[in-house]
C-alpha cells in the first residue's frame, strides 16, 4: 500500500515541477515581448517609411543627406543619386543615405 502512495506523490511533484519550469520561463517571455513591442517594431516601421521616402524621390527634389550634404536632385537610379551642390557640381551618393526632403526656405 505504501508503495502506490509514494508513487503517486512522485507523479504529483513531477506535474509541480513542470509548472515551475513554466513560471519560470514567463519573464523571459515577458522580456521578449517588450523587446518587440518597443524595439524591434518601431524600427521595423521606421525602415518601411523610410523606404517608401526614397521610392517617392523625383528629379528636382531638394534632399539632404547622412553626411550633411545639400542639394538638388540631378539623376536617379536604382542605388545612386546624382546630386547639384552647387552651379555645374554633382556629386554621386547612395539612395540610402538620403535622410529627408528640404523644405522650401
Amino acid at each position: 500500500m505504501m508503495e502506490i502512495a509514494y508513487a503517486m506523490g512522485n507523479k504529483a511533484q513531477e506535474a509541480q515541477g513542470a509548472q515551475q519550469q513554466w513560471i519560470s520561463l514567463l519573464p523571459l517571455v515577458l522580456l521578449g515581448l517588450i523587446f518587440y513591442f518597443l524595439l524591434i517594431r518601431p524600427q521595423q516601421k521606421r525602415q518601411k517609411q523610410h523606404k517608401m521616402f526614397l521610392e517617392s524621390l523625383k528629379k528636382g527634389d531638394e534632399v539632404v543627406t547622412a553626411g550633411g550634404l545639400c542639394g538638388k536632385i540631378s539623376g536617379i537610379t536604382d542605388n545612386y543619386v546624382t546630386l547639384e551642390i552647387s552651379d555645374k557640381v554633382r556629386v554621386k551618393v547612395l539612395k540610402n543615405t538620403i535622410i529627408d526632403r528640404m523644405k522650401g526656405e
